[in-house]
């Protein structure tokens, strides 16, 4: 990129950084942590498994109902931050709480309501993409906004990690575990301060009279549009399958890796490569959108993704699991950001929050049949790993409606 960086589009990435704190203990440390509360209660491998997955799907389902009222709300002048805001404070208090509870069921209604309030708060910064810069720099702000929050999420990662494994001031690993809750708290509250500041909502509709009656009209509205324009119709779709496979890859990872016998320092020490290598990788995919265009690169990741899901069904040795995370590191920033940046291309500005209140629609659903599926297998067949094959054939028919998108 040869400009440099505005304020706003520094302080827009800057939130990545922060929240992907939380993104990386809902792969890592939490449902670890969970484990054990479960396994101290009698649980099973299997069923805890099984419930983790559960959980997963409803609180996603909940979200996905609810994204396109509240990004319809704050496409209305001065509404996307305090709304944004308030979401943020929920997020912040959950975890907190996450903090110091120490009673598994607790512990597991607590985390659904910061898990829906952390997705809330994304689809307005999502939307805030196209108040902080143009289209010709979309693909590569997006793309440094999930790049250095992978890196910037090793910071409090490593900070906990260190407190896990040396214990000090005669920590207990659970005490020691929850202190790493506290400190992913603090850095997502201080990454956020420059976004609060420094990002106004550029694009906006007029507030009118009748709000809430206005909602449902524009929502109604809107669906119509979704529906007759197939070039985003045929990417929606696209994108509920392949990325139903990359988030239920980063959401259950460890719960399956724990599961075929892979050992929580492994797992954890992988993961944190995942993100090291996600970084130039995510940063590479953005200057390559440049040359080659979005959709051939995430066409790309989405046969990349086959390949790892069909890998991971037979994965039972630790150096397996390193080179899986290895691989997905290179792959999930690039499409994850590239598709986040070509839908803001392709939608009105001034009704950005709603759109990616639909767009969530589709990610929180492809969120929620994911783990459904890995659920089922786990309490079907006592083992998630059928369901690996489930999602390759997802990331398979999200290439063939890509493309179809690509001709429309």
């Amino acid at each position: 990129m040869k400009e440099k960086l505005t304020k706003s589009e520094i302080s827009w990435i800057l939130y990545d950084v922060g929240n992907s704190a939380f993104t990386m203990l809902v792969a890592t440390t939490i449902p670890i942590f969970f484990q054990s509360l479960a396994a101290n209660s009698g649980i099973t491998e299997a069923e805890t498994s099984g419930i983790w997955a559960s959980v997963t799907a409803v609180s996603v389902l909940i979200l996905a109902i609810l994204s396109p009222l509240l990004g319809a709300i704050a496409d209305y002048k001065g509404m996307k931050k305090p709304i944004f805001s308030c979401s943020l404070c929920i997020s912040i208090l959950a975890l907190l709480v996450l903090s110091f509870t120490n009673h598994w069921l607790i512990f597991l209604v607590v985390f659904v309501i910061a898990r829906l309030s952390y997705s809330a708060c994304n689809v307005f910064y999502d939307s805030m993409i196209t108040d902080v810069t143009t289209d010709e720099r979309m693909d590569m702000i997006s793309s440094h906004g999930f790049a250095w929050g992978y890196i910037g999420s090793c910071i409090p990662f490593v900070a906990g990690i260190l407190l896990i494994f040396t214990r000090p001031f005669g920590l207990s690993t659970g005490q020691a575990t929850q202190l790493s809750f506290l400190i992913a708290a603090v850095w997502w509250v201080c990454m956020t301060i420059p976004l609060l500041k420094n990002v106004k909502q550029t694009y906006y509709l007029e507030r009118c009279e009748h709000t809430v009656s206005h909602v449902f009209k524009r929502l109604g509205a809107t669906f119509k549009k979704l529906k007759n324009d197939k070039r985003i119709l045929f990417f929606v779709i696209a994108y509920f399958c392949y990325i139903d496979g990359v988030y239920t890859i980063i959401s259950l990872s460890t719960t399956y890796g724990g599961e075929v016998g892979i050992d929580s320092t492994a797992m954890i020490l992988a993961l944190l490569v995942t993100q090291i290598v996600a970084f130039p990788c995510a940063i590479l995919s953005g200057r390559l959108a440049e040359k080659f265009g979005s959709l051939k690169l995430i066409k790309f990741f989405i046969l990349c993704y086959i390949v790892i899901c069909l890998f991971a069904y037979q994965l039972d040795q630790a150096w397996e699991f390193w080179l899986l995370a290895i691989a997905v590191g290179m792959c999930q920033g690039g499409i994850q950001s590239l598709s986040r940046a070509y839908y803001g291309k392709l939608i009105p500005k001034e009704e950005a929050s709603e759109y990616f209140g639909f767009f969530d629609i589709f990610g929180k659903f492809a969120d929620f049949f994911g783990p459904v599926i890995i659920a089922a297998c786990a309490f079907v067949f006592g083992t998630s790993t059928y369901g690996l094959l489930a999602l390759a054939l997802l990331f398979l028919t999200g290439f063939i409606l890509l493309s179809k998108s690509e001709k429309a």
